[in-house]
């Protein structure tokens, strides 16, 4: 029996930070015990929010994500609706991506739907120092984009494609969550620059304006209460809290030189 004094609650979960594979970002594995949870507390009112705040990635992850978000979605009927605070661009958009409604400040950071890959070459360096680098392969294409050795023109190309099909995946996610709504050109909107949401509302990338408080009583009247759920923090915080900036950086750095990231 419902009480008359209570108030209805929709789950609200946080999506936070860097979108990486390792411990402590954000990821599958770290997130699906609180959508888990989420969509459990979802099935009261039958609605749930993602609050998004990211910069983008690892695609892989951010596909994993926003697959499972989806799949849960149809599974239990629950109506999803993002909302991105400072900033959903490139992975962080792709996981606004999974909801059916998104929502932004007019001055939040949202699209950036391109890939990027980075990395150095130091080859230079190496023969400056007379530092002989060494490496023994057994296939042809076991070793590209050696930052170790001269750039290829075979390796150059062969990591465009790899971006360019990303890139393809990208935009038909978009295509495909996003529809009708999509109110432009596609060259608008597909070429990897990020913009304002007053601008990306006009695009069609998000439905409207509004934090956290207010679409939670705009989807359950006026008494609504938020209900938070934050992945919990990975173990050895203290660790990563007082980590000195460098590190951190060339955590950054690693993921971004590893794998085609979405940013």
């Amino acid at each position: 029996m419902k009480l008359p004094f209570s108030r209805p609650k929709i789950p609200v979960v946080q999506l936070r930070g860097i979108i990486a594979a390792r411990p402590g970002m954000l990821n599958l594995a770290g997130c699906t015990p609180i959508l888990e949870r989420g969509f459990t507390l979802a099935k009261k009112t039958g609605k749930l929010v993602l609050a998004i705040e990211s910069p983008g990635g690892s695609a892989t992850q951010s596909d994993l994500i926003g697959q499972f978000i989806r799949r849960k979605a149809e599974e239990d009927k629950i109506e999803v609706t993002a909302v991105i605070g400072d900033l959903g661009a490139s992975g962080g958009y792709w996981l606004a991506c999974a909801a059916d409604n998104i929502f932004a400040s007019r001055l939040s950071i949202v699209g950036s739907i391109g890939v990027v890959t980075e990395s150095f070459g130091l080859s230079g360096f190496i023969a400056r120092f007379g530092i002989e680098r060494r490496t023994l392969t057994a296939g042809a294409n076991k070793r590209r984009n050696d930052i170790f050795s001269p750039s290829k023109p075979e390796d150059v190309a062969f990591t465009q494609d790899l971006l360019d099909e990303i890139h393809v995946m990208f935009k038909n996610w978009v295509r495909t969550r996003r529809g009708a709504r999509l109110t432009t050109d596609e060259s608008q909107v597909f070429d990897g620059g990020y913009m304002l949401g007053e601008r990306a509302q006009t695009l069609g990338l998000i439905d409207g304006f509004g934090d956290v408080e207010q679409v939670v009583k705009e989807l359950g009247g006026k008494k609504a209460k938020a209900i938070w759920l934050k992945p919990r923090p990975p173990r050895g915080l203290m660790r990563l809290i007082f980590r000195n900036a460098a590190e951190a950086m060339l955590d950054v750095a690693e993921e971004r030189a590893a794998f085609p990231v979405l940013k």
